[in-house]
């Protein structure tokens, strides 16, 4: 069986960590390229940095952090935030990033996750989704000029309970999240990182039935992100929702949980991670 990914999160704004709640209210988490390096030291298997402004003028910022921080640690590094075309991703690959990770520009124009496996490899592109649950009653069409969209939303054969929010989780898409996942993967894209946007920052615990939803559907590894607050979570969204790795920002920011702890925890539970 292969090893559990325990991977710490860098929301990264003008060159800083920063983290919220359900994607807001910003607090101040420290030096972006500091954090990394601590968090090799203590074990994380990877590290994941979103820009999340992704300016213009916070890009050449976001370079350089990439940049000091793949020549400081040896961990596999994913990127994401604000890439929209091929050479963004070159860009960012060529600083020292291993993976790329897309999202609002990959709803808008799907076949930049083609063009992006073509040109690197579907082990560089990385899918983020944030989803947020929907009632029935509450569901929002497509924009025009969003034909994929429409046609996923047609494709999943039922009304959206979960759906697939983009620029930062503020911008309703009217995009079932399980229907892109399958179509994101049938594009090339070697992995996904599902955030719920309802668990983020909240420490209440990763949406299993979300995670399950999409594990069940795709063939690619699945990270869980949104919620950690206790051990018991980690646990429950590997074993229960079936994900194949666990992003976390607060509690190991805060200091609420060492990444040893997590792992150690799971050990003692039969998950295999690496110790």
């Amino acid at each position: 069986m292969l090893a559990k990914r325990i991977i710490p999160c860098l929301d990264v704004n003008a060159g800083r960590v920063v983290k919220g709640v359900n994607f807001v209210n910003l607090t101040d988490a420290g030096d972006p390229v500091e954090t990394a390096r601590f968090y090799e030291e203590e074990g994380a298997d990877e590290i994941v940095f979103l820009d999340i402004t992704a300016s213009v003028d916070n890009r050449e910022t976001m370079m350089g952090v990439v940049k000091r921080t793949a020549e400081t640690i040896f961990l596999p590094l994913t990127v994401g935030g604000g890439i929209r075309t091929v050479e963004d991703m070159r860009r960012i690959l060529s600083n020292g990033a291993d993976k790329v990770s897309l999202n609002t520009a990959a709803v808008r124009n799907p076949e930049l996750i083609a063009r992006g496996a073509g040109e690197f490899g579907v082990q560089c592109i990385v899918i983020a989704i944030d989803a947020k649950r929907v009632s029935l009653g509450d569901r929002k069409a497509a924009k025009p000029g969003q034909a994929a969209s429409d046609e996923l939303i047609r494709e999943a054969g039922a009304p959206v309970e979960y759906e697939v929010f983009v620029n930062g989780g503020r911008t309703r898409v009217g995009l079932d999240a399980i229907g892109w996942a399958k179509y994101a993967v049938s594009l090339g894209a070697g992995e996904i990182l599902l955030t719920s946007i309802d668990r983020d920052g909240t420490n209440s615990g990763y949406d299993i039935e979300l995670l399950r939803k999409i594990t069940g559907e795709v063939k690619v590894p699945v990270i869980a992100s949104g919620g950690a607050g206790t051990l018991e979570h980690f646990y429950d969204a590997i074993k229960d929702g079936n994900a194949d790795a666990v992003l976390a920002a607060s509690v190991f920011h805060f200091g609420k949980f060492k990444i040893k702890q997590v792992k150690n925890f799971l050990h003692e539970k039969g998950i295999t991670v690496r110790l």
